[in-house]
């Protein structure tokens, strides 16, 4: 049996970093696990790394109890070396399913954050001033509050995204019938009934897991057929920057790698507070997170599937907000993935992310800044390109439209050369051909290759007078792709979900 995997684009990556820079800030990393070491909160995880040789003590921080550790280099470079270096996450519809292999650079984009916010637009009519015949519509904006309907709608577009690779829910729901005890189970839900490609999310309530596992279970087949076929995966931000194991989340950490599905271990430290702002200052403290991190999966469950997960930004330096669209931003991340590449671990990076809090010219700017770099770079699973406006605050489809046809062309841009022995015969016959006829032109020559899909097609929203269309034609270009119909679970397996799993909004049967 042959397995299928969506394709993503294999690259040549583009690296900042030399040989020695790399063992530099590897070795920076291990040292800062060495001394000052990790603060963790965690007694669970701290009598772990004891058991496996890290030194640890208790101490007090501001009245609550936490241990001091400090880790031997040995230990932490004997356990990331039993992290898979290859992995899939699967998916409802198996060529939908993603290869994440750390020593090849194949890139899959796809969403990311939790916004409270979804952005409608919808284009308005006006009058010119100056010349009352002559009327213009334009783009108006509208926030709305995240909720299950339109987490929903979310999954369902980016279903129908033809470069969008993996969903990680976009947007937090803040229905009132919503609380911690049912957020996880709706969460997933509202995602899983409306996309067939794979999704990930991070957990609100560790009770839930079960509830969240199960559902997964009955869609996959069972729970070995979920195992082979990791529909879902988990992100765990187990690190508070800098350097400080978060109590309740290192918990999570224990219950997702004893399951046996996918995690991320993920740190998001910002340069010039959590962390340095310098490159390698913030790269080596990052690292040492991550490392600190893995170390941890890998202490509970030898080989547990196991991401490295990197979101370094930089701080404003004039109000201290994220700032996400700017050159240090692609540096570090780049950083963080060659050193992943390293260690043999596959990549979760970031890309698609601005200060722009509108769709135009400079959300096109600061995204593809980040897009194309972040493609270079070759990590294997980047999140965050579709869709985010205000840093990571808002989700606007109309905006995800967009990164999508954007996206598209990061991946033409980035795929690998088709120059073969091969290749140049065709094109030597080609060319005696050509010049041998009457009209010398290649144009019939052309029509193989735009079927065969090697030449790029135009920029899908361009407009084609002096007027600037691109958000009207994008919007036309979204209803489109949501008037499809959805993909859902099967109805007999939503009632066996129903049944089982408690707390599901009944009106996400419909949604």
């Amino acid at each position: 049996m042959i397995e299928s995997y969506r394709e993503g684009v294999l690259v040549n990556p583009y690296e900042r970093l030399n040989e020695e820079q790399v063992k530099w800030l590897d070795e920076a990393s291990l040292s800062i696990l060495a001394d000052p070491g990790v603060w963790c909160y965690n007694e669970r995880a701290a009598k772990l790394f004891q058991n496996h040789g890290a030194k640890v003590s208790e101490e007090k921080v501001t009245g609550t109890t936490c241990w001091r550790v400090s880790f031997p280099a040995g230990l932490v470079r004997e356990a990331v070396a039993k992290a898979p270096s290859r992995l899939v996450l699967g998916a409802r519809k198996p060529e939908n399913r993603l290869l994440l292999d750390a020593q090849v650079p194949r890139v899959y984009f796809g969403s990311g954050s939790e916004a409270n916010v979804w952005i409608e637009t919808e284009l308005q009519e006006f009058v010119s001033m100056n010349n009352g015949d002559e009327k213009i519509r334009v783009p108006r904006f509208k926030q709305l509050r995240g909720t299950t309907a339109l987490l929903s709608r979310a999954a369902h577009l980016c279903e129908q995204l033809d470069n969008l690779d993996f969903f990680i829910r976009p947007l937090n729901i803040q229905d009132k019938e919503i609380n911690q005890d049912n957020h996880d189970v709706n969460k997933f839900f509202a995602s899983l009934n409306n996309i067939t490609k794979h999704v990930q999310a991070g957990l609100t309530s560790l009770d839930k897991l079960p509830d969240v596992v199960r559902m997964a279970e009955i869609i996959a087949g069972g729970p070995e057929a979920l195992r082979k076929n990791p529909l879902i995966s988990f992100i765990t931000c187990v690190f508070k920057s800098p350097l400080q194991m978060v109590a309740d989340t290192a918990d999570k950490v224990f219950a997702i790698v004893e399951s046996g599905l996918p995690l991320v271990i993920s740190s998001s430290p910002q340069g010039g507070s959590s962390a340095p702002i310098q490159e390698a200052g913030m790269v080596a403290q990052i690292n040492a997170e991550s490392l600190a991190g893995i170390t941890l999966t890998q202490l509970i469950q030898e080989g547990a599937p196991v991401l490295y997960g990197s979101v370094p930004v930089r701080a404003r330096l004039d109000d201290l907000h994220d700032l996400y669209g700017c050159p240090e931003f692609n540096q570090y991340n780049i950083d963080c993935v060659q050193l992943a590449r390293y260690y043999r671990v596959p990549s979760y990076s970031t890309a698609g992310v601005g200060d722009a809090k509108v769709p135009g010219m400079q959300a096109m700017f600061e995204k593809l800044l980040t897009h194309l770099y972040m493609g270079m770079s070759g990590a294997q699973y980047v999140h965050y390109a579709f869709g985010l406006l205000d840093r990571t605050n808002s989700f606007c489809p109309l905006q995800a439209v967009l990164d999508d046809e954007q996206v598209g062309k990061v991946k033409h841009c980035l795929r690998a050369p088709k120059v073969n022995p091969d290749e140049v015969q065709d094109v030597l016959k080609m060319v005696k051909k050509v010049m041998a006829s009457s009209h010398r032109l290649y144009a019939r020559h052309a029509r193989k290759a735009m079927h065969s899909g090697d030449i790029s097609s135009p920029y899908r929203f361009e407009a084609k007078g002096m007027e600037d269309k691109v958000i009207e034609n994008a919007l036309a270009y979204m209803a489109e792709l949501e008037a499809r119909p959805a993909d859902r679970i099967d109805g007999a397996l939503q009632e066996q979900i129903f049944k089982e799993v408690p707390g599901i909004l009944p009106t996400l049967k419909t949604v």
